[in-house]
């Protein structure tokens, strides 16, 4: 069987190069007579493997030095916790905008820790847009302002970079890598890796110097980002296969043009989905314009009585896990980086020959 577009929100589709060059490296990895799986993460072949991960990531985000680069396990879902027990300190208190499934969950975590203030939300129009942040209620003293650029399940989007007197915290799992940004600007930047990274298991944490050592005392060792960064992320057994994973990616990035190439191909393929939906008058896309999504396109048919149908005949087409979230219904097509132009391509040649025989 030939390989489908894969259209999941995640685990996501990977570069079929990177895959190609993991299964030509799976049972004897560069002449050591076995797999990266296999290997001690503390022998000279896996170190050379997470050094060099982790110098490709930093050359193509534009790390500063001083901040470190964590290879974590846990998921997102664990830094909702991680971040306010080595952020909030002990005025234990911070900022949270809410503008999705994601940024509520990381909200109903930290009020494990301490006072959380949500500072806006647009629960009122379904998570469909961005409150402007002239209207937003921001604390005197909070430890830190935490925002979610991207919201996977409802396809939001921030249109700006909030702008904050405390360390900005930013979930970029949906985003990450997607498009050139500015490290700096950041105090913590997190993303689970089975979007746009590589497989799940692995989980990066970008955070700055002066954020590590504040750790509230009593929790996990774990958790705490100075014991992390002190043992370059073998702390205990890192995620070893996913980290390699990443560091392929990383390396592809790098020889492909960088981010820069990465965004401009991104931002290309949106625009022709969102374009295809726009001109139908078949399909919408309930999000605020200015506010959509690079990586997460939602979108409704005329008639939810088609969608199975629509399903079913994407399937025979090669085009695989669109349903939306059960939340949103409808359907979404995540088009992170491994997504060829040519699976969007195909998406809306299908998405037009569905509407002219069904509409």
């Amino acid at each position: 069987m030939s390989r489908v577009y894969n259209f999941s929100a995640g685990p996501a589709c990977i570069p079929e190069d990177v895959l190609k060059q993991a299964q030509s490296e799976m049972l004897d990895w560069q002449g050591t007579g076995m797999s990266v799986m296999e290997m001690s993460h503390r022998g000279k072949a896996y170190m050379s493997i997470a050094e060099k991960a982790e110098a490709d990531l930093r050359e193509i985000m534009n790390v500063p030095d001083n901040y470190k680069v964590l290879f974590m396990q846990g998921g997102a879902s664990t830094q909702f916790a991680a971040v306010p027990i080595n952020l909030m300190g002990s005025n234990r208190k911070a900022d949270y905008v809410l503008t999705g499934q994601w940024s509520k969950k990381a909200i109903a975590e930290a009020k494990r820790y301490g006072d959380v203030n949500v500072v806006a939300t647009t629960a009122d129009s379904k998570f469909t847009t961005v409150t402007e942040q002239s209207e937003w209620n921001l604390s005197n003293d909070a430890a830190y302002l935490h925002y979610t650029p991207n919201e996977t399940i409802v396809g939001v989007e921030f249109p700006f970079l909030p702008e904050t007197d405390v360390p900005l915290v930013a979930d970029m799992s949906s985003s990450i890598l997607s498009r050139e940004i500015d490290v700096s600007k950041f105090g913590i930047i997190y993303a689970g890796a089975q979007k746009n990274i590589g497989c799940a298991g692995l989980t990066l944490v970008i955070v700055r110097d002066d954020l590590i050592g504040n750790c509230i005392d009593g929790m996990p060792a774990m958790l705490d980002y100075k014991i992390m960064a002190d043992n370059d992320s073998m702390y205990n057994t890192p995620p070893t296969y996913s980290w390699y994973i990443a560091g392929l990616v990383f390396d592809r990035i790098k020889k492909n043009g960088g981010i820069k190439a990465l965004e401009e191909i991104n931002r290309r393929k949106a625009a022709k989905l969102y374009s295809a939906i726009d001109e139908s008058g078949f399909y919408t896309n309930p999000v605020d314009v200015e506010c959509r999504s690079l990586m997460n396109v939602p979108f409704i048919l005329g008639d939810d009585a088609l969608d199975g149908a629509f399903l079913e005949g994407a399937e025979k087409a090669g085009l695989t896990t669109l349903k939306g979230h059960r939340s949103v219904g409808g359907m979404r097509a995540s088009i992170y980086n491994a997504m060829p132009e040519s699976g969007v391509d195909a998406l809306v040649d299908y998405m037009k020959d569905f509407e002219k025989n069904n509409a």
